[in-house]
């Protein structure tokens, strides 16, 4: 039985065979994705992005994540074509972990500073925070966790040049870290078992609070 990197080579694209296994021999950081594969409909070799992971790089592989209620910002220097994508699950929460965006967010920042961007040159494209399991409405866990990516990137001065949050859609999200292009696929609200899974485990973890510009391609 054929595997999906042996059809790589099938496919005549055996540059992505080798960068798949380039980056899986790779020592990988804390928070860093590890997850690598060859995509066959893109063609291309990809990284998939875990709650509370990260990745960036100055190639245009392929990074990708699935969202429900959890937020992921896209951040690009289009001068020094580095890219990066984390994956957020609550906007803050004790000790150093990617899944809380305050650390997700200063942990993708300054990773792509040490691969030669600069903060003042960075764009932003936010994804995510879904309302997808329903009845969970009054927690708000995607709005707050998209209320947050917002005030969080005004504040760094790093602007949003396209969005696509809220609402009651899972999402997934391809991202290309060298060009900035993004694309983002909304699913069908029903067969996301492991979404929901998540956004529960994110849930547990939070109380009620009291009330008081560019392109993103579908594909």
């Amino acid at each position: 039985m054929s595997t999906p990197l042996a059809n790589a080579t099938t496919l005549g694209n055996p540059a992505a065979l080798a960068k798949v296994n380039h980056l899986k021999a790779q020592p990988r950081k804390h928070g860093e994705a590890s997850f690598f594969f060859y995509d066959a409909h893109f063609k291309n070799a990809a990284v998939k992005i875990l709650p509370g992971e990260y990745f960036c790089d100055t190639e245009d592989l392929l990074v990708m994540t699935t969202l429900g209620s959890c937020i992921a910002a896209c951040l690009w220097d289009r001068v020094a074509r580095v890219g990066g994508m984390n994956h957020f699950m609550l906007p803050e929460g004790n000790g150093d972990s990617g899944r809380y965006g305050s650390y997700a967010m200063e942990l993708l920042i300054n990773e792509m500073m040490k691969r030669g961007a600069s903060k003042a040159r960075m764009e932003a494209k936010i994804f995510g925070g879904g309302a997808v399991i329903s009845g969970m409405n009054s927690l708000n866990v995607g709005e707050r966790n998209t209320n947050f990516v917002i005030d969080y990137l005004k504040l760094e001065r790093i602007p949003i040049v396209s969005k696509d949050v809220l609402d009651v859609y899972p999402r997934k999200v391809c991202f290309l870290p060298a060009s900035g292009k993004a694309m983002v696929k909304r699913l069908a609200t029903t067969n996301t078992d492991a979404l929901v899974q998540q956004d529960r485990a994110a849930i547990q973890k939070v109380q009620p609070v009291a009330s008081s510009g560019g392109s993103i391609d579908l594909f």
